[in-house]
């Protein structure tokens, strides 16, 4: 039907593709248009004006737009738009005033494109019926608006990869309905939004490579995150103690879901059958960034790494059974690794290089069936590395710059006494100081009471006469060296 000119006077777009202008051409003299999706496949003409579009359409019905292969600057949508897709396209210039008269939008996904200027104030007016909003991998500058509704009906929130500056509104804390929010790779400066732990539906919160800052503490708020499968506050100026508390309100990964669980899709299922998958999220394993094309609901992160938490670690991340991603480095960590990081029997990367922890790698982690990377470099750690399982394919690099480690894959061999295996807790560095000093001591004093009573036998007894022959020798050699001593 591309570039038919005939005239027609009711015409029904159903999942209809229109290619370059030729759109303009075909609804001359149409008298009524309803369209449930449009998918706009511009190709290297490139759609540049929506007037026609908006007049086509503005008697009937225009639930979405897909647009793909765009450039230039974004065209005025139809106004009863619900779900407009422009992602990964080149348009540029900044967002028009004109979206902010879209009060059914449902989602507004401008997601991988060159566009500058700010986040329309409108925003958080939108809200009321705005579900998804994705701005990332753009330049956007500027604050996040401030505004967002009592009633916020947003679900996902992602502004990543751009140069937004200030604080995290408050008013997000009215979204109750918010499972995702997405803000790194920006420059917010703020502490940690713990006001944002009330939101029984958050599962994804990534702060990353911002200008955070401070304490991360939950003693505000009565029950701080129990939905959380994803938290990633990596490359922030974040300070203190690791946060127990925290930790230990992470029921969503406390749980033991195991790897029975049919895996799912974080998605959202829309009115009309149409579904929103969470999808281009990032994160870090082995140094690198990975991108997921989607995100499974069963997979729960935590990362910790390139703040300036010191310390040492709580045993109670040992609890979070379902954790598969744990990643401290770059911090000021110290002490010893918990044993109870036996008990993540789901934990598939960890990463703790680069922190100054001590004392040995626990045999329990040897249990860990699941874990392919792991990354122990830049500590001070010391004795065996386990053996078998997963840790049989681990390579040099995973141990680098532990001097006193020893064991395969290391070519520094483990004495006999240091290759047998621990089998009580040795959290503390200073109760294995505490031992060896202690057997020492009783070395001492076993032989000194044994040599006491081995001479008084060979006293009074005169055997054996080799002993006493000795003795009188250097009892001699004494009391000569002693008298020249005396008279000199």
């Amino acid at each position: 039907m591309t570039g038919d000119r005939r005239w027609v006077s009711r015409t029904i777009f159903y999942d209809f593709v229109i290619i370059g202008d030729c759109f303009g051409e075909m609804v001359v003299g149409v008298g009524v248009a309803i369209a449930d999706r449009i998918q706009v496949n511009n190709g290297d003409s490139g759609l540049r004006d929506w007037k026609l579009l908006g007049e086509a359409f503005s008697h009937g019905k225009v639930e979405s737009i897909k647009q793909k292969g765009s450039e230039g600057k974004i065209p005025t949508p139809p106004p009863l738009l619900q779900w407009y897709d422009a992602s990964l396209n080149n348009l540029v210039g900044e967002i028009p005033t004109s979206i902010c008269n879209l009060s059914s939008l449902n989602v507004l996904d401008f997601m991988g494109n060159n566009l500058h200027g700010t986040i329309p104030e409108c925003i958080g007016n939108l809200s009321s019926s705005l579900s998804h909003f994705d701005l990332q991998d753009n330049n956007i500058h500027g604050k996040i608006p401030g505004n967002f509704v009592k009633r916020c009906k947003l679900q996902s929130f992602r502004i990543s990869n751009n140069h937004v500056e200030g604080p995290l509104p408050r008013s997000l804390g009215d979204c109750k309905d918010l499972y995702l929010l997405d803000v790194g790779k920006n420059k917010l400066n703020d502490t940690f939004p713990i006001w944002l732990g009330n939101l029984d539906q958050l599962q994804v919160l990534i702060l990353r490579s911002n200008r955070f800052y401070g304490q991360v503490k939950s003693s505000d708020v009565a029950v701080s995150f129990p939905g959380l499968h994803v938290i990633d506050i990596s490359h922030n100026n974040f300070n203190g103690y690791l946060p127990t508390k925290l930790f230990e309100s992470l029921h969503a990964i406390k749980e033991r879901n195991g790897k029975k669980v049919k895996p799912e899709y974080m998605k959202d299922e829309l009115a009309g059958g149409k579904v929103y998958y969470v999808q281009g999220l990032s994160f870090t394993m082995k140094g690198f960034e990975v991108e997921f094309k989607a995100l499974l609901t069963s997979w729960m992160v935590i990362d910790f790494s390139n703040n300036q938490f010191l310390g040492e670690i709580p045993k109670t991340i040992g609890e979070l059974h379902s954790l598969i991603v744990l990643n401290l480095s770059h911090n000021c960590l110290k002490g010893s690794i918990p044993l109870s990081f036996g008990d993540l029997s789901e934990l598939e990367s960890l990463d703790l290089s680069s922190n100054k922890l001590r004392g040995k790698i626990p045999m329990e982690s040897s249990n860990l069936g699941f874990l392919e990377v792991l990354n122990l470099s830049h500590n001070s750690l010391v004795g065996p590395i386990p053996q078998g399982k997963q840790f049989d394919t681990f390579t040099n690099d995973s141990y680098i710059g532990n001097l006193n480690l020893c064991g395969l894959p290391l070519s520094k061999s483990c004495d006999n006494d240091e290759g047998t295996p621990a089998k009580f807790d040795r959290d503390n560095d200073d109760d294995d100081g505490l031992n060896w000093k202690f057997s020492i001591l009783m070395g001492y004093g076993c032989g000194l009471v044994l040599g006491m009573s081995m001479g008084y036998i060979a006293f009074t007894t005169g055997k054996p006469w080799w002993f006493i022959k000795i003795y009188l020798r250097v009892q001699q050699r004494f009391t000569k060296w002693y008298r020249n001593k005396l008279f000199r």
